[in-house]
């Protein structure tokens, strides 16, 4: 009987699972998100049980991302990153590519080839925006000096992201011509996908100061706060779609730039507020998504791969960034919450490990590493807080 209705049994079993275990989550003072991605591992095809419509899900997720995107898109402040600037940027830079380099040794060591190894490493670099931003507004520290360059650190992390998600689908297309493929040919792929991608932003940031203001005011005038809040998620899902659909370019990219043009403006910020709970939704949708891919079994099959993932995931980011803010002369407590607030991976992992087990980058047990990495760096992220908590005291 519930065959015949696979969409509403997908969504119904995903939404209350996810809100079960997020609860369980909450309860245990750990992150949300942990419980939705274990809400996606009960639905999925690797645990006993009912088994969620995979198919299904993955194209719901596909809306999480736009609207994760969206998101992040409204969240990035040039005015925040300059405020500080000096010890965001290059310490960003240095932290992505310090552990990017850590991972992609260890991924050769063990005999992976080298474009798998590199986008190993790039997805552990980045850390959560979510759980991050979360972790800081539950310890208070939002407003405070580590937490305006936690901030701007990880505005940096989600720029260079989203241009990772933008040229990766290009490499997939010039290694798919296979070795004998012409230099002028890989030059006119990638000229052509930076002109479109080029022309998108610009339309973007025409439409963002002149038409989306506009259009926004006159979905104002009409008083209706469920039109507002279908105006902002047309926009965001809309401009997603002209990114694919006419200038190549990712549904992450349209989304992210859906975001950063509603930020700029007053009535933009205002209006794509109300959009959250819909936003959160979908998000969470995402979340059990990519639970569901995820086969639990490969801790038993290999614990020495996920203990070393996770080990790079939390020590190596949590020493490299340590370092890199005592480099910058900032005090031992303030490189602590640094530290720790960025030792975690979270939604930009998962959308580019996603990203990269579709296009054949990833085989199923480096996409495994990076979900089990990530679910238990979330896990032990609120007791690492803890722990610098006591060592202020």
């Amino acid at each position: 009987m519930l065959e015949s209705y696979p969409l509403i049994t997908t969504i119904v079993s995903s939404i209350v699972l996810a809100f079960l275990f997020g609860l369980l989550a909450n309860r245990m003072k750990l992150p949300t998100i942990l419980g939705y991605v274990v809400a996606g591992i009960v639905l999925g095809p690797n645990t006993p049980g009912f088994v969620a419509d995979i198919k299904l899900a993955e194209q719901l997720a596909e809306i999480g991302v736009i609207l994760l995107m969206f998101g992040v898109g409204l969240h990035f402040s040039t005015k925040d990153l300059l405020r500080v600037h000096k010890t965001a940027i290059p310490g960003a830079l240095i932290q992505m590519s310090v552990t990017t380099f850590l991972c992609f040794i260890v991924a050769i060591y063990l005999k992976h080839d080298f474009v798998e190894s590199l986008v190993f490493g790039i997805t552990l670099s980045v850390a959560s925006t979510v759980v991050l931003l979360r972790a800081l507004e539950q310890h208070r520290l939002s407003d405070s000096y580590p937490g305006k360059i936690a901030i701007g650190w990880l505005i940096v992390e989600d720029v260079i992201m989203i241009m990772v998600l933008v040229s990766l689908p290009v490499f997939a297309e010039i290694s798919a011509q296979g070795k004998n493929i012409e230099m002028h040919f890989i030059f006119e792929i990638i000229f052509d996908v930076l002109i479109k991608v080029a022309a998108f932003i610009v339309v973007m940031i025409f439409a963002g100061k002149k038409i989306l203001p506009r259009l926004l005011v006159e979905i104002a005038k009409t008083k209706s706060r469920e039109l507002m809040v279908l105006g902002v998620i047309a926009i965001s899902c809309g401009f997603a779609f002209i990114a694919y659909t006419l200038f190549g370019a990712s549904f992450a990219l349209g989304a992210f730039m859906a975001g950063f043009v509603l930020n700029e403006s007053e009535i933009g910020r205002k209006s794509a507020e109300k959009s959250l709970p819909l936003r959160d939704i979908f998000a969470v949708l995402f979340f059990v998504s990519a639970g569901m891919l995820f086969s639990p079994t490969v801790i038993l099959e290999e614990p020495i791969l996920v203990l070393v993932a996770f080990m790079l995931v939390v020590f190596g980011k949590l020493f490299t960034t340590y370092f890199i803010m005592r480099l910058f002369r900032h005090g031992s407590h303030n490189s602590l919450i640094m530290s720790v607030s960025l030792a975690q991976i979270g939604e930009f992992s998962f959308i580019l490990a996603a990203l990269a087990l579709k296009l054949g980058f990833f085989s199923n047990i480096v996409y495994d590493m990076v979900i089990a990495s990530a679910i238990i760096s979330i896990a032990i992220n609120p007791f690492l807080f803890r722990l610098v908590e006591k060592h202020k005291q």
